[in-house]
Parts: structure tokens; sequence; C-alpha cells
């Protein structure tokens, strides 16, 4: 039986959350299979110094647009644009997301309205943008950027960790809404990884508590099963994997990227 291309070339992918760390590791390996993209983000300088790169790298069909994902009419905004851009998206990575850390007692509504707006609820928006040309065209993949923190709980981050259990359900509820419809929906869920929300994260508790930012570093480094912390290309390819033609049968699925597992971490 002949196999299926591993070629993008016919695909326009969104990917949210894209000028940086997961997310821009995720833009250029779809950018090496041929991808057409739409990069959103935040910061417009970001956005024009990826693109910069993108086209000197991987010469292509690139879209920017700048948006806060929370507001839920620059969301609608910047999915229309990117339709009229490049045509209506067939991949989708919801990457777009954010910590804030306090102990529960101490996390007001608005923290917990926060977490749950940037990483929850920009997945539903930007998902129902996509959903219905998707099913008209009868192929899609939309993979949702998840976290370990959306299968077992850590501290002092619950909004967070509810966020993230609730991206999990919602991957595998439209899974099953979609079976048989040529669209997947799959979530990939990091450990911690090497990316500036963890730096930031080291920083910030390293100028709270006086301790030395690589001590600081080791810890969420040996919190991972692997005992390090993951690169962004790690994840990156596991994310476009499920973008593939050939992953058609592979749906409500989530791929673990923590570099081992608890009981192997536990023998050693």
């Amino acid at each position: 039986m002949a196999s299926k291309s591993n070629s993008l070339t016919d695909e326009h992918a969104v990917v949210t959350g894209a000028s940086r760390g997961i997310g821009f590791a995720t833009v250029r390996a779809l950018a090496a299979l041929g991808a057409r993209i739409t990069l959103v983000a935040r910061e417009p300088r970001d956005l024009t110094a990826r693109r910069d790169e993108l086209e000197t790298e991987y010469p292509g069909e690139y879209h920017t647009y700048a948006a806060d994902l929370t507001d839920p009419e620059a969301l609608t905004a910047a999915f229309a644009d990117s339709t009229k851009a490049l045509g209506a998206p067939s991949i989708l990575v919801n990457n777009v997301g954010g910590v804030e850390t306090a102990p529960f007692m101490k996390m007001d509504l608005e923290m917990w309205r926060r977490m749950i707006d940037v990483n929850l609820t920009t997945a539903f928006l930007a998902t129902r943008e996509v959903l219905p040309a998707m099913l008209e065209a009868g192929h899609g993949r939309i993979v949702n950027v998840a976290s370990t923190a959306g299968i077992k709980g850590y501290e002092y981050v619950s909004g967070y960790c509810a966020a993230k259990h609730g991206m999990m359900g919602l991957t595998r509820s439209l899974a099953s809404e979609t079976t048989g419809t040529g669209v997947t929906v799959n979530a990939v869920c990091p450990g911690y990884t090497d990316t500036d929300l963890i730096r930031n994260s080291i920083e910030k508790i390293s100028k709270t508590t006086g301790r030395d930012p690589k001590e600081i570093k080791q810890e969420f480094a040996d919190a991972n099963p692997g005992g390090r912390l993951i690169d962004p290309d790690e994840v990156a390819e596991r994310i476009v994997w499920l973008c593939l033609p050939a992953q058609d049968s592979i749906s409500g699925q989530s791929v673990i990227v923590d570099g081992g597992t608890e009981r192997q971490r536990d023998r050693e």
C-alpha cells in the first residue's frame, strides 16, 4: 500500500502564540514541509522579525496578524484576515497561553479568569472559527498545545492546571464529535520546556526568594521524568507529526513530551 505524502504544500496552517518558544518552533517545522502559514501573536515587531527569518530559511507564503486573542472580536478579525490572505485554514495549532503563580487562597477571581481565558477560551474560539470550513472540506487538523499540567496537578498554578485540564476535555469531546469527518483533534502535553515562560518563572522565583537561578532551573529540569528541560523543537515535531496527511486515524489523543515516564524516573 502506498504511503501518504509528508508534504504540507497544500495546507494553510494557523499557529497562535507563534512568535517564540513552542509556537515559533512549530511554525519552522511546518514551513520545512511547505505549509502556508499565518502567525498570530501579540507583538507586531516580533511577528515581523519571525516572518523575515522564515522567508530567508524557507521561502514561502507567510501572513502575520497581531492580536490579543483573549478579545473575541480581535480573534475573529485575525481569522477572517488569515482566510482572506491565504485561504481557509486546514491546520490550527492552539498554542497561545500563559501562567501566573499564586497559592490557591491568594488567587483572586481576576487571575482565575485570565488563566481560563488565555489558556482555554482562546482555543475554543479559534477552533470555532476554523471548524466549519474544515468540515465542509472533509479535512482538517487541530492540535491543542496543553501541558503535563493537563494530566496532573502542580502546586501554586491551580488556575493554569484547571485550564489545561479543560483543554484536554475539549480535545477529547470535539474529537468524538468529529469522528468520521476527516477532521482530527489532538493534544500535545509538554513537560517543563526551555521557553520564555520557564525563564520568566525562574527570574520571578529568584527575585522573590533570592535563590540562585541555576538552582531553580535545575529543579524545573528535575521535575521532568527525563531530568532535563524539553527543547521546543521536540514538541514542535510531535505537533507537526499530528498534522500530516498520514495521521487520519489519530484523534482524541494526548501525546506527552516530557522525557520519559514517572515510573522510569523513580527507578533511577
